[in-house]
């Protein structure tokens, strides 16, 4: 699937703003953003049940959308799955998972079944959507989906209505099924750890535009901006100013390539790259070329997490506020003094205020 410079505006209000995407068969790319951005618009661009101001679609090499023609949504090729699941409360599962198909009626019954054999499902034929759990209604919406072998496969927000307990193992059984398919793949969240989990490309959106593409790898560890940076975890921000294309900071100096001198900086790191120095209280700093200088703050908070714990910090430096994430249990009390330093490989210079 193609999509190309595919625009969307409402009273005046652009939505959806030159986005350009392509996905290839068996690939599962996710559209990642905060509420509001345009995600679910653009997929309903893609299924046919809105029409773009501008842009073009294509699937399989042909053109489903432009500014001369608009395939309607049926002959699209285009499987849909929403968040509710639209199960028919008046049918059977089988008769659900059978909706849309054509063909004669050994063929089709032999469809469903293997559909719901494949989801788990197979011995639910005859039961109603109200009978089942979350998870069985979403297996069966998956095999409804995919029953007319889609080349697209459209997915929003598909498990946002599933117990957290259950969500992991049904979205691996989801993706699982999906590359069996073999479809093209668009799935529209806004939780990172959904796309990071489930996408071999994730598509950042923000505003109505798509600000940056990668594999979630990538994407994590070479964010576009603060905002990006932001929107995968935590961040700590230490501010500074390039001369000579560095900048001095309490933690060290920071290589600032390609600004000029003047320019307002923003440093970023995540609180997993942040190191407590238990060996230093008192002592005063002692850099190494890797972490460069240590800096000293005030515990004003520590919880723990589960598998790590969150420790606050208020900087002598500058009065702010870092966070620390620590393995296992760790609890120092409020007003403890300790020296922070930070991992140099893992922060981002951003000029202050880019977006």
């Amino acid at each position: 699937m193609e999509i190309t410079n595919l625009t969307r505006r409402f009273g005046g209000r652009t939505v959806v703003e030159d986005v350009s995407l392509s996905v290839m068969p068996g690939q599962v790319t996710c559209l990642l953003g905060p509420s509001g951005c345009g995600k679910s618009t653009t997929l309903r661009l893609i299924a046919g049940v809105d029409t773009p101001d501008a842009g073009s679609i294509s699937v399989d090499g042909r053109t489903v959308c432009d500014d001369t023609s608009r395939v309607p949504p049926e002959s699209r090729s285009i499987g849909l799955m929403f968040q509710d699941f639209a199960l028919f409360p008046h049918l059977d599962v089988a008769r659900n998972v059978a909706f849309g198909l054509s063909g004669p009626k050994a063929e089709i019954r032999a469809r469903v079944r293997a559909m719901l054999d494949r989801v788990g499902m197979g011995r639910y034929e005859k039961a109603f959507p109200h009978e089942l759990s979350g998870g069985e209604q979403q297996r069966v919406a998956l095999a409804r989906a995919l029953a007319p072998k889609p080349r697209v496969m459209l997915m929003d927000e598909p498990f946002s209505g599933l117990d957290d307990r259950l969500r992991d193992g049904i979205r691996d059984e989801t993706l699982d099924l999906l590359k069996e398919e073999g479809a093209a793949v668009l799935l529209v969240t806004h939780e990172p750890a959904e796309a990071m989990r489930m996408a071999d490309e994730i598509a950042l959106m923000r505003d109505g535009r798509i600000v940056q593409r990668g594999a979630p790898y990538n994407i994590y560890n070479a964010p576009h901006d603060l905002e990006a940076a932001a929107f995968f975890s935590d961040v700590n921000v230490v501010k500074g100013t390039v001369r000579g294309a560095l900048t001095e900071t309490p933690f060290g100096a920071f290589l600032a390539p390609g600004l000029a001198d003047g320019t307002e900086v923003d440093i970023v790191f995540r609180p997993q790259h942040v190191r407590i120095d238990f060996d230093r209280a008192g002592r005063g700093p002692n850099p190494t070329p890797e972490q460069g200088n240590a800096a000293r703050g005030v515990v004003t908070r520590a919880r723990f997490m589960g598998a790590e714990s969150l420790v606050e910090f208020r900087m002598d430096f500058d009065g702010s506020v870092l966070k620390a994430q620590v393995p296992s249990v760790f609890l120092p009390r409020p007003g403890m003094p300790l020296w922070l330093m930070v991992r140099r490989d893992r922060c981002f210079v951003f000029p202050s205020g880019v977006h």
